[in-house]
């Protein structure tokens, strides 16, 4: 009887909380922005484009819709990624999709407050770059927003052992930035943030198309194409279709892309990419080394779906090397599960200076 009791008390409790407030976790990725709602899970995974029209200064689309407008824009319209290498370079331009988001993620039903947020961001952001996001947040209309660095929130997402005094290395492959941390107690205790991401990777493959077939491709077909056939080890043979101008005549042109040009093209990135996680690795304290030889390396973002990636971190690194499940969307978990128990997480946040302190 006390059960059922409880259970309707529980349930009561949790009915007000929702038209009180709506805990929202975002991760905010230079290609795309996933949000999470407390009780409702993962509700939107949009590409971080906000399309603009220069005239008016208004928004015109945000997400999936400005993304389809890229490359296809009259002169007066313009689509933009407002942010870049995982940090904001438009503050206005991100207010108004985070604004946009929230009100997407709130759906029909309107909270009385502002909903709380954590945000996933990379690692080794200034604290310029945290204030920045969290103003963001506020001025899009939550009332308490906590900052967490993303291999963090990934590392809670794969249900990973933060909080023991035991090591655990993550690799967070995202869009515009690829953080490698070495997490044991709640703290990172070593990382690397590096831009060498999926963005990087497209413009390797427009370079490479330039200068090998005298075509001219744009960024969204380089994403396809990486997407389709990329692999970073010699597989069956994959081939992919790319149409672009051609550079000698100007007109259109169509050619057979194939997985061995794309691992040309991204190469150099790639071996940045392993040089530092293996810099971790060199300065990582021995006794948490020998906790990740032992439990290995965790891939997170969507680089993780790069075919062959994995194999050749876990041969270049010497340890074992494993794919987050659904490795696009372990940032975001993370910050759902952090949304739980906020304050039993504080400790992880990054550090708010514009907080209040009370003085004795």
């Amino acid at each position: 009887m006390w059960n059922k009791i409880s259970d309707k008390v529980e349930s009561f409790f949790g009915k007000i909380s929702g038209v009180l407030s709506q805990d929202i976790g975002i991760d905010l990725g230079t290609a795309n922005t996933l949000v999470y709602v407390k009780g409702k899970g993962i509700v939107i995974n949009e590409p971080s484009i906000v399309a603009i029209n220069q005239k008016t200064g208004r928004v015109v689309a945000i997400g999936g819709q400005a993304k389809d407008m890229m490359g296809r824009t009259p002169a007066h319209i313009v689509a933009i990624q407002p942010l870049v290498d995982g940090v904001i370079s438009d503050f206005e331009v991100t207010e108004e999709m985070l604004a946009y988001l929230m009100r997407k993620a709130q759906g029909n039903t309107r909270a009385l407050l502002g909903p709380r947020v954590v945000i996933g961001v990379p690692s080794g952001v200034t604290n310029v770059e945290a204030r920045a996001v969290r103003d963001a947040a506020r001025n899009a209309g939550a009332r308490e927003v906590h900052v967490i660095e993303e291999p963090m929130a990934a590392a809670i997402g794969m249900d990973l052992p933060v909080n023991s005094p035991s090591g655990s290395m993550v690799i967070d492959i995202g869009g515009g930035t690829t953080d490698v941390a070495v997490i044991s107690l709640g703290g990172i205790v070593n990382s690397r943030n590096v831009k060498v991401a999926g963005d990087r990777f497209n413009a390797d493959i427009v370079s490479y198309v330039r200068s090998e077939f005298k075509i001219l491709i744009g960024e969204k077909t380089a994403e396809e194409i990486k997407l389709s056939i990329s692999s970073v080890v010699e597989n069956d043979r994959l081939e992919a279709t790319a149409r672009g101008r051609d550079l000698v005549s100007g007109l259109p042109r169509e050619i057979v892309v194939t997985d061995a040009d794309l691992r040309q093209a991204i190469a150099h990135s790639v071996e940045e990419l392993v040089e530092a996680a293996k810099e971790v690795l060199e300065t990582t304290p021995p006794e948490v080394l020998s906790d990740v030889m032992q439990r290995g390396v965790y891939l997170a973002g969507g680089g993780a779906l790069i075919r062959g990636i994995p194999e050749l971190l876990s041969e270049a690194l010497g340890v074992p090397v494993k794919v987050a499940p659904d490795p696009l969307t372990a940032v975001v978990r993370g910050t759902g599960i952090v949304l739980d128990d906020i304050e039993g997480y504080q400790e992880m946040f990054l550090a708010d200076e514009d907080a209040f302190v009370p003085t004795e």
